[in-house]
């Protein structure tokens, strides 16, 4: 049975992705396919993550930078790594857009929101939509993964800029609500909890810096929910 703790440790010890330290512990048998969604504003480089994903893995390149439009609808790529298989579905954040994405959420085993950490006049709206997300009762329990994106461009936010910018946004929004400006209850004690232990990572989806730790992640956490799964059941 694979240790995922152990695995962590190697790949930090020899410097390397986990994905690709794991490439020969795995038998080559039959491969688990892993659905991942990934959401956020338009604007904040969702498919340019998803292209730069399918550069590293596949042999076929994905688009460049300068190809890619805004989505409408979605876009969708598949990457095979050690044992695994993660299907990903990059959806459309554009307003009219973002109702659907709730369609998605039954049939994933992760969610990656990523944040344009460049632009401070939208991180309201961007951690408006996230709170929605974390609210939404058919992921509770699914991985979910924080991504800080355009860490290439020097006015970008730092993933700790990022973490307490939401905190303080969070924050005040409770306060609000306290006050009765908006009716809403005070947080669960799963809903603080998972807060309280959200994973945020730094990316630059058009350099590439930090998406191999990002899938590294993902390889990890939807392994460790499909064993958590398989142990409540039994």
């Amino acid at each position: 049975m694979f240790d995922s703790v152990l695995a962590e440790k190697l790949a930090v010890l020899f410097n390397v992705p986990l994905t690709q330290r794991l490439t020969r512990t795995f038998d080559k048998g039959r491969k688990e396919e892993f659905s991942v969604i990934i959401i956020g504003l338009d604007g904040a480089g969702k498919t340019t993550l998803l292209e730069k994903i399918k550069t590293l893995y596949n042999e076929t390149p994905g688009l460049s930078p300068d190809k890619i439009g805004p989505t409408v609808g979605q876009n969708t790529g598949k990457i095979t790594l050690p044992s695994t298989i993660l299907q990903f579905w990059d959806l459309g954040g554009q307003r009219g857009i973002r109702n659907i994405w709730h369609k998605y959420y039954d049939d994933c085993h992760a969610v990656v929101y990523v944040i344009d950490a460049d632009d401070r006049e939208r991180l309201s709206e961007g951690w408006e939509v996230f709170d929605s997300v974390l609210s939404n009762p058919q992921i509770l329990g699914v991985p979910l993964l924080l991504l800080a994106n355009k860490q290439d461009s020097p006015q970008s936010m730092s993933v700790e800029e990022i973490r307490h910018d939401y905190e303080d946004w969070r924050q005040r929004k409770m306060e609000n609500a306290r006050r009765g400006r908006h009716g809403e209850s005070d947080d669960s004690n799963a809903r603080r909890e998972r807060i309280a232990s959200l994973d945020v990572m730094g990316i630059s989806a058009i350099e590439g810096t930090g998406v191999r730790a990002a899938v590294d992640w993902l390889f990890i956490r939807v392994q460790n929910s499909r064993r958590d799964l398989e142990r409540n059941q039994n």
